[in-house]
């Protein structure tokens, strides 16, 4: 097994201001998705609906997991994660976590991901 690791974000006094500026500029202006791209400030985005469709993913692995009577704990153990990162996890906190994270949790638990292919309206073309 893996050892978990954690690691703390540090951030210097001046970068924490630069990020409280940004955070004030948003606020302000509040700019749309539109905008945003055009100032190239955003590449890609988590839209609600995929974030939606992530929350009841990890619902439905949280489900599986108490049904199998398995702590967190348990669970760390047995994928190598911190148990703290795997609450972040279940709770919706990670907004992007990687396949290798979704399929560790998964592997643990006894449990499989499966994905499937739709058609959708992509933000791009929402924009035009």
């Amino acid at each position: 097994m893996a050892k978990p690791v954690h690691r703390k974000i540090e951030r210097t006094p001046e970068h924490e201001r630069e990020i409280e500026a940004i955070r004030e500029q948003f606020r302000r202006e509040r700019p749309s998705l539109k905008k945003l791209r055009e100032l190239g400030d955003v590449d890609d985005v988590v839209t609600q609906g995929e974030y939606v469709s992530l929350l009841a993913m990890l619902a439905a692995l949280r489900k599986h997991r108490e049904a199998k009577g398995l702590s967190l704990a348990d669970v760390a153990q047995r994928s190598g994660m911190d148990r703290s990162a795997i609450s972040r996890l279940e709770n919706g906190v990670y907004l992007n976590p990687t396949l290798d994270t979704l399929y560790r949790y998964a592997a643990a638990i006894g449990a499989e991901i499966a994905f499937s292919v739709r058609a959708s309206m992509s933000c791009h073309e929402a924009d035009t």
